[in-house]
């Protein structure tokens, strides 16, 4: 059984920890031996632990941090590590530093990001690439952005994130409307995401303001969450006089009781990979109506008949796909089917599992990155 090392600078409760956490929960046991490494404590740890999984603590100061390498060769060598899966430049470097001294240990990497790296950066990619046993792109775009940062593109492998389907199919009663007094008729749209600046929620508020002069249906945007922008988005609410419309319910963990009381999911982001909330909203039977950015495009299309892309930054863009929805019953039961449908053909968690677990073997192999 392999003995595989997660490595993650900070262990918070985004998506990167959510992929990690995935990962751990259906490889732990059957298929590897699961350790987790970290620099910053975040809940992770917690949940890390909860499964059983032993957790140390490597101090990484940055991607040149060759103390932290010696530590990470050492713990690796004293556990018997056979691969290590990164997911930041700063932790992939590290571990590929660490293999002057435990040059038996596998390197993979996952890139969560969809960002250009600057001159420096991809001549550090350039000469490290020879370190690196094999790269994972969540999304199409991905892939081609880390080709031209300069990353080997025979070593990396698209595999996209993913969910089961069955953890969020099965219907509750929820409380959503309850707890934030939305009456039987409005139509209530979720949006789930930290308030920052690349999340999009000031374009978010203009499509809204815009929305309720297009439409005579009354609505409510739930917005959930925290981040350093919230107070910033609640004056523009007020500022909007869209007191009304938007519900801030803070953060949650329970989010499918947020989907399951819902009609709608609204993604308003600049930078997405591929993003977990909306393939759950998805699996929960959520239609979407998402930016056309990052790896959204891989999710909604076309084909999957699941939502509308939207151009990022234009209201009248987003305002007119949330109205389409709002006043079309019988497209929005159609998407609702397709929501549920694309997420098992194309997004089931067993699929990911199964091609991660094909890019460990090909590491420890040599192997195409390819399958």
């Amino acid at each position: 059984m392999l003995k595989v090392l997660y490595l993650l600078n900070y262990a918070g409760k985004a998506g990167t920890e959510r992929y990690v956490q995935t990962l751990v929960r259906y490889l732990k046991d059957e298929k590897i031996d699961a350790y987790f490494a970290y620099n910053e404590e975040g809940l992770l740890v917690e949940r890390m632990r909860g499964m059983g999984v032993p957790v140390f603590r490597i101090e990484m100061r940055s991607r040149f941090d060759f103390r932290a390498a010696k530590e990470l060769a050492e713990l690796c060598k004293r556990l018997g590590i056979d691969l290590i899966h990164c997911h930041y430049l700063r932790e992939n470097y590290i571990a590929m530093l660490s293999k002057r001294r435990n040059p038996g240990v596998r390197v993979v990497y996952t890139s969560h990001f969809i960002l250009a790296n600057d001159f420096m950066t991809r001549l550090s990619n350039r000469i490290l690439s020879p370190k690196q046993d094999r790269v994972i792109a969540v999304c199409t775009r991905g892939k081609e952005q880390l080709i031209r940062n300069g990353l080997d593109p025979k070593k990396i492998r698209v595999i996209f994130n993913a969910v089961d389907p069955t953890v969020w199919s099965s219907p509750e009663k929820s409380t959503l409307r309850e707890e934030f007094g939305i009456g039987k008729d409005e139509f209530v749209m979720l949006c789930a995401s930290r308030f920052a600046g690349d999340k999009g929620h000031k374009y978010l508020v203009d499509s809204l303001g815009l929305l309720k002069t297009l439409t005579d249906r009354p609505f409510r945007m739930v917005l959930a969450g925290d981040g350093p922008l919230l107070e910033e988005t609640k004056e523009q609410v007020q500022r909007l006089g869209l007191q009304g419309n938007v519900v801030f319910a803070g953060f949650r963990q329970d989010i499918k009781n947020l989907f399951d009381g819902s009609d709608l999911y609204v993604n308003s982001s600049q930078h997405e990979a591929l993003s977990f909330l909306i393939l759950e909203a998805l699996a929960s039977g959520l239609p979407a109506v998402v930016t056309d950015m990052g790896g959204n495009n891989d999710i909604v299309n076309q084909e999957a008949g699941c939502g509308i892309l939207v151009e990022y930054d234009n209201p009248e863009s987003m305002a007119g796909a949330m109205k389409t929805l709002m006043e079309d019953k019988e497209l929005l039961a159609r998407y609702r089917k397709g929501a549920r449908r694309i997420v098992e053909e194309k997004f089931h968690v067993r699929t990911m599992i199964e091609k991660t677990y094909e890019v460990y073997e090909a590491a420890m192999a040599g192997g195409p990155a390819e399958a």
